[in-house]
Protein backbone atom coordinates (compact mmCIF):
# COMPACT_ATOMS: atom_id res chain seq x y z
CA UNK A 1 0.00 0.00 0.00
CA UNK A 2 1.39 3.36 -0.61
CA UNK A 3 1.22 6.47 0.87
CA UNK A 4 -1.27 8.67 0.04
CA UNK A 5 -0.15 11.88 -1.72
CA UNK A 6 -2.14 14.84 -0.24
CA UNK A 7 -0.70 17.75 -2.05
CA UNK A 8 -3.53 18.60 -3.84
CA UNK A 9 -6.09 18.38 -1.30
CA UNK A 10 -7.79 21.26 0.43
CA UNK A 11 -8.17 21.94 3.92
CA UNK A 12 -11.65 22.39 5.76
CA UNK A 13 -12.79 23.34 9.15
CA UNK A 14 -15.46 20.36 10.14
CA UNK A 15 -17.78 23.90 10.83
CA UNK A 16 -17.60 24.12 7.23
CA UNK A 17 -18.47 20.40 6.13
CA UNK A 18 -21.16 19.69 9.51
CA UNK A 19 -23.77 21.69 11.35
CA UNK A 20 -22.59 20.01 14.59
CA UNK A 21 -25.26 20.70 17.35
CA UNK A 22 -26.87 18.24 20.33
CA UNK A 23 -28.30 14.77 20.01
CA UNK A 24 -32.22 15.17 20.78
CA UNK A 25 -32.79 12.61 23.87
CA UNK A 26 -35.12 11.75 26.49
CA UNK A 27 -33.38 13.20 29.85
CA UNK A 28 -34.33 10.06 31.34
CA UNK A 29 -32.36 8.39 34.22
CA UNK A 30 -31.03 5.07 32.92
CA UNK A 31 -32.97 3.10 34.60
CA UNK A 32 -36.20 4.54 32.85
CA UNK A 33 -34.55 4.97 29.71
CA UNK A 34 -32.87 1.06 28.98
CA UNK A 35 -34.87 -1.77 28.82
CA UNK A 36 -33.83 -5.24 28.01
CA UNK A 37 -36.77 -5.83 25.82
CA UNK A 38 -35.53 -2.61 23.59
CA UNK A 39 -34.86 -2.45 20.25
CA UNK A 40 -33.44 1.17 19.59
CA UNK A 41 -29.77 1.74 20.14
CA UNK A 42 -29.06 4.12 23.37
CA UNK A 43 -25.86 6.13 22.26
CA UNK A 44 -24.27 7.54 25.24
CA UNK A 45 -21.06 8.84 26.74
CA UNK A 46 -19.09 5.62 26.21
CA UNK A 47 -15.78 4.65 24.30
CA UNK A 48 -17.26 0.93 23.86
CA UNK A 49 -19.55 -0.76 21.40
CA UNK A 50 -19.44 2.22 19.08
CA UNK A 51 -21.08 4.27 21.98
CA UNK A 52 -24.09 1.64 22.23
CA UNK A 53 -24.58 2.13 26.32
CA UNK A 54 -27.73 -0.29 26.17
CA UNK A 55 -30.97 -0.83 23.95
CA UNK A 56 -34.65 0.67 24.47
CA UNK A 57 -38.46 0.31 23.80
CA UNK A 58 -38.86 4.10 23.01
CA UNK A 59 -38.58 5.72 19.55
CA UNK A 60 -35.47 7.03 17.94
CA UNK A 61 -34.98 10.47 18.32
CA UNK A 62 -32.18 10.49 15.27
CA UNK A 63 -31.76 8.83 11.99
CA UNK A 64 -28.62 6.97 11.33
CA UNK A 65 -25.71 8.01 8.88
CA UNK A 66 -23.94 10.61 11.15
CA UNK A 67 -20.94 11.11 13.36
CA UNK A 68 -21.65 11.05 17.18
CA UNK A 69 -19.15 12.03 19.38
CA UNK A 70 -19.93 12.97 23.40
CA UNK A 71 -17.99 15.90 24.44
CA UNK A 72 -17.12 15.12 28.03
CA UNK A 73 -14.62 12.62 27.26
CA UNK A 74 -12.01 11.89 24.33
CA UNK A 75 -11.42 10.81 20.95
CA UNK A 76 -11.98 7.36 21.72
CA UNK A 77 -15.89 8.45 21.90
CA UNK A 78 -16.19 9.38 17.87
CA UNK A 79 -18.31 6.81 16.49
CA UNK A 80 -19.83 6.64 12.78
CA UNK A 81 -23.76 5.55 13.38
CA UNK A 82 -25.02 3.53 10.43
CA UNK A 83 -28.26 2.98 11.93
CA UNK A 84 -30.95 5.44 13.80
CA UNK A 85 -30.68 5.64 17.24
CA UNK A 86 -31.88 7.57 20.39
CA UNK A 87 -29.95 10.43 21.68
CA UNK A 88 -28.25 11.09 25.12
CA UNK A 89 -27.21 14.07 27.15
CA UNK A 90 -23.73 15.85 25.85
CA UNK A 91 -23.67 13.19 22.77
CA UNK A 92 -23.35 15.72 19.28
CA UNK A 93 -23.98 15.22 16.22
CA UNK A 94 -21.98 15.87 13.32
CA UNK A 95 -24.89 16.94 10.56
CA UNK A 96 -23.93 17.55 6.94
CA UNK A 97 -24.68 21.02 5.34
CA UNK A 98 -26.55 20.59 2.57
CA UNK A 99 -23.42 21.65 0.58
CA UNK A 100 -21.91 18.16 1.62
CA UNK A 101 -24.11 16.12 2.43
CA UNK A 102 -23.11 13.31 -0.68
CA UNK A 103 -21.74 10.84 2.68
CA UNK A 104 -22.05 7.07 2.43
CA UNK A 105 -20.90 4.88 5.64
CA UNK A 106 -17.28 4.49 3.69
CA UNK A 107 -16.31 8.22 3.09
CA UNK A 108 -17.81 8.28 6.45
CA UNK A 109 -15.89 6.03 8.23
CA UNK A 110 -12.62 8.04 5.98
CA UNK A 111 -13.38 11.02 7.55
CA UNK A 112 -13.85 9.89 10.81
CA UNK A 113 -10.73 8.23 11.00
CA UNK A 114 -9.04 11.71 10.53
CA UNK A 115 -11.01 13.29 12.74
CA UNK A 116 -10.07 11.32 15.76
CA UNK A 117 -6.30 11.61 14.98
CA UNK A 118 -6.79 15.28 14.91
CA UNK A 119 -8.45 15.22 18.46
CA UNK A 120 -6.37 12.81 19.93
CA UNK A 121 -3.09 15.31 18.41
CA UNK A 122 -5.25 17.99 20.78
CA UNK A 123 -4.57 15.89 23.74
CA UNK A 124 -8.68 16.09 25.47
CA UNK A 125 -9.23 14.01 28.12
CA UNK A 126 -12.31 13.58 30.98
CA UNK A 127 -10.64 16.75 32.45
CA UNK A 128 -10.05 18.62 29.33
CA UNK A 129 -12.89 17.77 27.91
CA UNK A 130 -13.44 17.50 23.60
CA UNK A 131 -16.20 20.08 23.76
CA UNK A 132 -18.20 21.54 20.36
CA UNK A 133 -16.24 24.83 19.43
CA UNK A 134 -13.42 22.60 19.31
CA UNK A 135 -15.04 20.42 17.03
CA UNK A 136 -15.98 23.30 14.93
CA UNK A 137 -12.39 24.67 14.66
CA UNK A 138 -10.52 21.55 13.24
CA UNK A 139 -9.11 21.77 9.96
CA UNK A 140 -8.32 18.57 8.48
CA UNK A 141 -7.31 18.06 4.87
CA UNK A 142 -9.69 16.10 2.54
CA UNK A 143 -9.39 15.10 -1.49
CA UNK A 144 -11.04 17.10 -3.74
CA UNK A 145 -12.09 16.75 -7.69
CA UNK A 146 -10.84 19.63 -9.97
CA UNK A 147 -13.77 21.64 -9.83
CA UNK A 148 -12.94 21.97 -6.03
CA UNK A 149 -15.40 19.79 -4.30
CA UNK A 150 -15.08 16.64 -2.26
CA UNK A 151 -14.22 13.59 -3.72
CA UNK A 152 -16.54 11.15 -1.74
CA UNK A 153 -15.90 8.39 -4.47
CA UNK A 154 -12.13 8.51 -3.47
CA UNK A 155 -13.08 7.83 0.10
CA UNK A 156 -15.08 5.10 -0.85
CA UNK A 157 -13.05 3.49 -3.05
CA UNK A 158 -10.35 4.20 -0.61
CA UNK A 159 -11.68 2.40 2.12
CA UNK A 160 -13.14 -0.77 0.05
CA UNK A 161 -10.29 -1.48 -1.19
CA UNK A 162 -9.08 -1.33 2.31
CA UNK A 163 -11.90 -3.83 3.64
CA UNK A 164 -11.35 -6.20 0.59
CA UNK A 165 -7.50 -5.91 1.71
CA UNK A 166 -8.55 -7.83 5.01
CA UNK A 167 -11.32 -10.32 4.27
CA UNK A 168 -8.15 -12.36 3.42
CA UNK A 169 -7.03 -12.44 7.03
CA UNK A 170 -10.96 -12.10 8.42
CA UNK A 171 -11.72 -15.35 6.63
CA UNK A 172 -9.82 -17.66 8.56
CA UNK A 173 -11.84 -16.49 11.39
CA UNK A 174 -14.58 -18.97 9.87
CA UNK A 175 -12.85 -22.00 10.81
CA UNK A 176 -12.85 -20.82 14.57
CA UNK A 177 -15.62 -22.93 16.46
CA UNK A 178 -17.75 -20.75 18.82
CA UNK A 179 -20.40 -23.23 19.42
CA UNK A 180 -18.86 -24.33 22.57
CA UNK A 181 -20.72 -21.24 24.32
CA UNK A 182 -23.78 -21.92 25.40
CA UNK A 183 -26.07 -19.08 26.62
CA UNK A 184 -26.01 -18.76 30.32
CA UNK A 185 -29.75 -19.10 31.89
CA UNK A 186 -29.27 -15.52 34.31
CA UNK A 187 -33.16 -16.58 35.91
CA UNK A 188 -31.39 -19.40 38.68
CA UNK A 189 -28.27 -16.09 39.20
CA UNK A 190 -29.07 -13.63 42.34
CA UNK A 191 -27.56 -10.22 43.19
CA UNK A 192 -25.28 -9.58 45.77
CA UNK A 193 -23.51 -6.20 46.94
CA UNK A 194 -20.09 -6.00 46.54
CA UNK A 195 -19.51 -5.63 50.45
CA UNK A 196 -21.41 -9.09 51.01
CA UNK A 197 -19.08 -10.98 53.61
CA UNK A 198 -18.29 -13.65 50.68
CA UNK A 199 -17.27 -10.44 47.96
CA UNK A 200 -15.46 -7.68 49.50
CA UNK A 201 -14.12 -4.59 51.72
CA UNK A 202 -14.65 -1.62 49.81
CA UNK A 203 -11.99 1.14 50.33
CA UNK A 204 -12.15 4.49 49.50
CA UNK A 205 -8.57 4.68 47.70
CA UNK A 206 -5.93 6.64 48.18
CA UNK A 207 -7.77 9.88 46.37
CA UNK A 208 -4.03 11.34 45.08
CA UNK A 209 -3.05 13.76 42.35
CA UNK A 210 -1.19 12.07 40.01
CA UNK A 211 0.23 15.82 38.89
CA UNK A 212 1.83 16.06 42.66
CA UNK A 213 3.56 12.65 42.49
CA UNK A 214 7.30 12.14 41.49
CA UNK A 215 8.77 9.73 39.20
CA UNK A 216 13.03 9.61 40.54
CA UNK A 217 13.01 6.26 41.34
CA UNK A 218 9.07 4.85 40.21
CA UNK A 219 8.58 1.54 41.73
CA UNK A 220 4.95 1.58 42.28
CA UNK A 221 1.65 1.85 39.88
CA UNK A 222 -0.45 4.69 39.50
CA UNK A 223 -3.88 3.90 39.02
CA UNK A 224 -6.56 6.21 37.56
CA UNK A 225 -9.41 6.75 35.53
CA UNK A 226 -8.54 4.74 32.94
CA UNK A 227 -9.41 1.55 30.30
CA UNK A 228 -6.00 1.24 29.42
CA UNK A 229 -3.43 -0.83 30.98
CA UNK A 230 -5.32 -1.89 33.92
CA UNK A 231 -5.91 1.15 34.87
CA UNK A 232 -2.18 2.43 35.19
CA UNK A 233 -1.39 5.61 34.07
CA UNK A 234 2.06 6.23 35.41
CA UNK A 235 4.78 4.94 37.49
CA UNK A 236 5.25 6.83 40.59
CA UNK A 237 8.10 6.65 43.47
CA UNK A 238 6.53 5.21 47.13
CA UNK A 239 5.76 7.59 49.23
CA UNK A 240 6.95 7.39 52.95
CA UNK A 241 4.55 6.58 55.22
CA UNK A 242 1.99 5.09 53.27
CA UNK A 243 1.89 2.23 52.37
CA UNK A 244 0.47 0.79 48.37
CA UNK A 245 -2.14 -1.82 48.17
CA UNK A 246 -1.25 -5.18 47.74
CA UNK A 247 -1.17 -6.37 44.35
CA UNK A 248 -4.47 -8.99 43.32
CA UNK A 249 -6.94 -6.48 44.81
CA UNK A 250 -9.34 -4.87 42.54
CA UNK A 251 -9.46 -1.48 41.22
CA UNK A 252 -13.01 0.30 40.79
CA UNK A 253 -13.36 3.69 38.49
CA UNK A 254 -16.30 5.58 40.13
CA UNK A 255 -16.78 7.98 37.38
CA UNK A 256 -15.73 9.43 33.97
CA UNK A 257 -15.76 8.70 30.65
CA UNK A 258 -14.38 5.29 32.30
CA UNK A 259 -17.17 4.49 34.89
CA UNK A 260 -17.25 0.96 35.80
CA UNK A 261 -13.93 -0.15 34.66
CA UNK A 262 -12.47 -3.12 36.86
CA UNK A 263 -9.19 -4.40 37.07
CA UNK A 264 -6.85 -7.07 39.20
CA UNK A 265 -3.81 -5.15 39.77
CA UNK A 266 -0.92 -7.07 38.94
CA UNK A 267 1.50 -5.31 41.30
CA UNK A 268 1.28 -2.80 44.23
CA UNK A 269 0.11 0.48 43.70
CA UNK A 270 -1.75 3.90 44.93
CA UNK A 271 -5.28 5.31 43.42
CA UNK A 272 -5.92 8.63 41.95
CA UNK A 273 -9.48 10.56 42.88
CA UNK A 274 -12.92 8.18 42.24
CA UNK A 275 -10.85 4.86 42.14
CA UNK A 276 -12.42 2.60 45.21
CA UNK A 277 -9.86 -0.47 45.96
CA UNK A 278 -11.59 -3.97 46.39
CA UNK A 279 -10.36 -5.96 49.04
CA UNK A 280 -11.32 -9.82 48.81
CA UNK A 281 -13.12 -10.70 52.30
CA UNK A 282 -11.55 -14.27 51.51
CA UNK A 283 -9.26 -16.24 49.38
CA UNK A 284 -10.84 -15.66 45.71
CA UNK A 285 -8.99 -16.91 42.74
CA UNK A 286 -7.39 -15.17 40.05
CA UNK A 287 -10.55 -16.53 37.68
CA UNK A 288 -13.55 -15.23 39.82
CA UNK A 289 -12.20 -11.69 40.09
CA UNK A 290 -11.89 -11.76 36.81
CA UNK A 291 -15.58 -13.05 36.34
CA UNK A 292 -16.67 -10.66 38.98
CA UNK A 293 -14.44 -7.55 37.57
CA UNK A 294 -16.24 -8.31 33.69
CA UNK A 295 -20.18 -8.31 35.72
CA UNK A 296 -18.74 -5.02 37.64
CA UNK A 297 -18.51 -3.21 34.43
CA UNK A 298 -21.41 -4.21 32.55
CA UNK A 299 -23.65 -3.38 35.24
CA UNK A 300 -21.91 -0.27 35.84
CA UNK A 301 -22.18 0.34 32.26
CA UNK A 302 -26.11 -0.38 32.16
CA UNK A 303 -27.70 1.32 35.28
CA UNK A 304 -25.43 4.07 35.52
CA UNK A 305 -24.23 7.12 33.88
CA UNK A 306 -21.29 9.09 33.92
CA UNK A 307 -21.17 12.80 35.09
CA UNK A 308 -25.06 12.14 35.95
CA UNK A 309 -25.57 9.29 38.48
CA UNK A 310 -22.16 7.63 38.89
CA UNK A 311 -21.37 4.83 41.15
CA UNK A 312 -20.01 6.77 43.98
CA UNK A 313 -23.23 7.20 45.46
CA UNK A 314 -24.12 3.72 45.27
CA UNK A 315 -21.23 1.77 45.54
CA UNK A 316 -21.38 1.30 49.27
CA UNK A 317 -25.19 1.30 49.22
CA UNK A 318 -27.36 -0.09 46.84
CA UNK A 319 -25.24 -1.24 43.95
CA UNK A 320 -24.88 -5.05 43.23
CA UNK A 321 -24.21 -7.40 40.25
CA UNK A 322 -25.81 -10.82 39.18
CA UNK A 323 -23.80 -13.82 40.19
CA UNK A 324 -24.65 -17.99 39.47
CA UNK A 325 -25.60 -19.42 42.56
CA UNK A 326 -25.52 -23.39 43.77
CA UNK A 327 -28.54 -24.88 45.53
CA UNK A 328 -27.61 -23.58 48.75
CA UNK A 329 -28.05 -20.16 47.46
CA UNK A 330 -24.63 -19.28 47.82
CA UNK A 331 -21.93 -18.44 45.15
CA UNK A 332 -21.58 -20.51 42.79
CA UNK A 333 -17.41 -20.44 42.95
CA UNK A 334 -17.10 -23.52 40.70
CA UNK A 335 -19.39 -22.61 37.87
CA UNK A 336 -17.37 -19.30 37.85
CA UNK A 337 -13.98 -20.93 38.05
CA UNK A 338 -14.74 -23.17 34.88
CA UNK A 339 -16.50 -20.74 32.83
CA UNK A 340 -13.19 -18.99 33.06
CA UNK A 341 -11.11 -21.93 32.45
CA UNK A 342 -13.18 -23.13 29.32
CA UNK A 343 -12.95 -19.21 27.73
CA UNK A 344 -9.39 -19.56 28.56
CA UNK A 345 -8.73 -23.03 26.91
CA UNK A 346 -10.97 -22.00 23.43
CA UNK A 347 -8.93 -18.51 23.45
CA UNK A 348 -5.46 -20.06 23.10
CA UNK A 349 -6.35 -22.50 20.10
CA UNK A 350 -7.62 -18.90 18.10
CA UNK A 351 -4.45 -16.94 19.27
CA UNK A 352 -2.26 -17.63 16.01
CA UNK A 353 -5.04 -16.48 13.64
CA UNK A 354 -6.00 -13.46 15.54
CA UNK A 355 -2.35 -12.38 15.87
CA UNK A 356 -2.07 -12.18 12.49
CA UNK A 357 -5.32 -10.06 11.64
CA UNK A 358 -3.86 -7.88 14.68
CA UNK A 359 -0.38 -7.45 12.78
CA UNK A 360 -1.98 -6.98 9.67
CA UNK A 361 -4.11 -4.00 10.75
CA UNK A 362 -0.86 -2.82 12.67
CA UNK A 363 0.53 -2.63 9.19
CA UNK A 364 -2.59 -0.81 8.10
CA UNK A 365 -2.69 1.51 10.37
CA UNK A 366 0.76 2.64 10.40
CA UNK A 367 0.95 3.11 6.68
CA UNK A 368 -2.15 5.54 6.91
CA UNK A 369 -0.88 7.41 9.85
CA UNK A 370 2.68 7.53 8.60
CA UNK A 371 2.15 11.30 6.56
CA UNK A 372 2.05 13.61 9.03
CA UNK A 373 0.37 16.26 7.00
CA UNK A 374 -3.17 14.62 7.35
CA UNK A 375 -4.55 17.10 10.15
CA UNK A 376 -4.01 20.29 11.14
CA UNK A 377 -5.25 21.96 13.90
CA UNK A 378 -7.56 25.37 14.28
CA UNK A 379 -5.70 27.59 16.89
Amino acid sequence: MKRINISEWKEFKLEEIFDIHPTKSYKYINKDLLNIEGNNRVIGNSAYNNGIIGYSILDNTEEGNIITFSDTTSSEAIFYQKESFIGYSHIQGMYPRQKYNKWNEYSYLYVLTIIKKSVTLLGVDYVNKFTRDMANNIIIKLPIKKDGSLNYEYMETYMKNLENLSYHYLNNLQLLKFNKYKKIDLKKWQRFNLYDKELFTIDSGNKLDKSKMTTINPTINFVGRSNQNNGITIEVDEIIGLKPYKKGYLTLALGGEYLGSCFIQPRDFYTSQNVNVLIPNKEISYNAKLFISIIIFKEARTYYKAFVDELNRHIKTDFSILLPVNDEGKIDWNFIENYIKVIKENTLERIEVLRDIVLYYLVLIFLYYSNNNHILICK
